[in-house]
């Protein structure tokens, strides 16, 4: 598509949404598709309006001076019956409630943000990833991805020696292709041996120390999309670190696999993941990797974006709005619409 199509596109339907959003809606949608800058009266009145937005009211009441939310009851019994937190639901839900605080335009001073930041932090093992939220105690590099992105964004300084130390294990377990996978799941677990082997007994021997571990003895095994769409979430915060050109390579492999069938069956096996309008978008959804690989800047100039671009707006329903699912749901189409407008407006911006 030409650049004029796919501007009508976006004129039509932001004019659309704008009509009936909610305030934080709005905001993004003025700052990052309309293009106004934040002391424009209009965003700072919908900025105003989403500061007394009930949803972020609510998430930020909630929260523990730790940082933490509640849990249900079966939940924390399941957690505090194994290793407890990060390894269960109560990191999963800071992870998800952060994320929702920061589209409301919350900042670190906002609640017990800050302390939330520092809990994530306080869990960091010696190696210097972060375990959980599976409580197999095998490091997600997936996970780890996205806590990075939450740091960076509520802005916490990449000189910080503990996020040094996430960002370096990150750049260490990266793959002779340029991907991520999880740590022996995806790699060992396929050796004749263990392969019929149930995960658990697996897991156990994993953690018995009886697998040896050389992760370069398995670079013919390819990486795994989602574990890489995962790590690029938190990498496109740093454009301008010298390891960009490896984090590229990281970008192009998930470019590659676009529409693709992940290779391990342990994480998002089926290519329709690539074509699910998910919500949140973290959970791992074709646009979401898309909108890292445009910051990371494979655009127009790349013919490999042309058909992922093509697919987004003809994925767009008759009325203007895109949908995660056939059963409309007010909130998650609203941030859909605006997360693929915003996508496709970065997309004509590098024309």
């Amino acid at each position: 598509m030409n650049r004029r199509e796919i501007e009508a596109v976006i004129e039509h339907s932001c004019s659309r949404l704008m009509k009936m959003a909610d305030p934080p809606v709005k905001y993004w949608l003025m700052l990052y598709v309309r293009g106004k800058g934040e002391s424009d009266p209009d965003v700072q009145l919908e900025l105003e309006q989403t500061r007394r937005y009930p949803p972020r009211i609510k998430l930020l009441k909630a929260m523990r001076e730790d940082g933490t939310w509640p849990i249900s009851e079966r939940r924390k019994t399941a957690e505090d019956s194994g290793f407890g937190p990060p390894h269960g639901w109560t990191y999963m839900t800071m992870l998800r409630n952060l994320d929702w605080l920061h589209y409301y335009c919350a900042t670190v001073d906002d609640g017990f943000i800050d302390a939330s930041l520092e809990k994530m932090l306080s869990w960091q093992t010696e190696e210097g990833y972060i375990g959980g939220p599976t409580v197999d105690l095998i490091p997600r590099p997936y996970y780890n991805g996205l806590t990075l992105s939450l740091l960076l964004k509520y802005g916490r300084s990449r000189r910080d020696s503990r996020i040094e130390r996430l960002i370096d294990w990150i750049m260490r377990t990266q793959r002779h292709d340029g991907g991520w996978n999880i740590p022996y799941l995806q790699d060992v677990k396929y050796q004749p041996e263990y392969k019929h082997m149930k995960t658990r007994d697996f897991i156990n021997l994993v953690h018995e120390g009886r697998i040896p571990y050389d992760p370069k003895a398995f670079d013919d095994i390819p990486s795994c999309y989602w574990s890489t769409a995962g790590v690029l979430t938190g990498m496109v915060w740093m454009l301008d670190d010298p390891r960009i050109a490896n984090i590229k390579r990281g970008g192009s492999f998930v470019l590659d696999g676009f529409f693709k069938k992940n290779y391990h069956p342990t994480f998002y096996r089926s290519e329709s993941h690539w074509t699910t309008l998910k919500y949140p978008s973290y959970s791992g959804s074709g646009y979401w990797a898309l909108d890292s690989l445009l910051y990371l800047g494979f655009g127009p100039d790349d013919p490999r974006t042309e058909r992922p671009i093509q697919w987004l707006v003809e994925a767009r329903d008759k009325d203007g709005f895109w949908y995660h699912k056939e059963r409309p749901d007010r909130l998650s189409d609203q941030w859909i619409t605006a997360m693929a407008l915003m996508i496709l407006r970065r997309y004509t911006s590098m024309m």
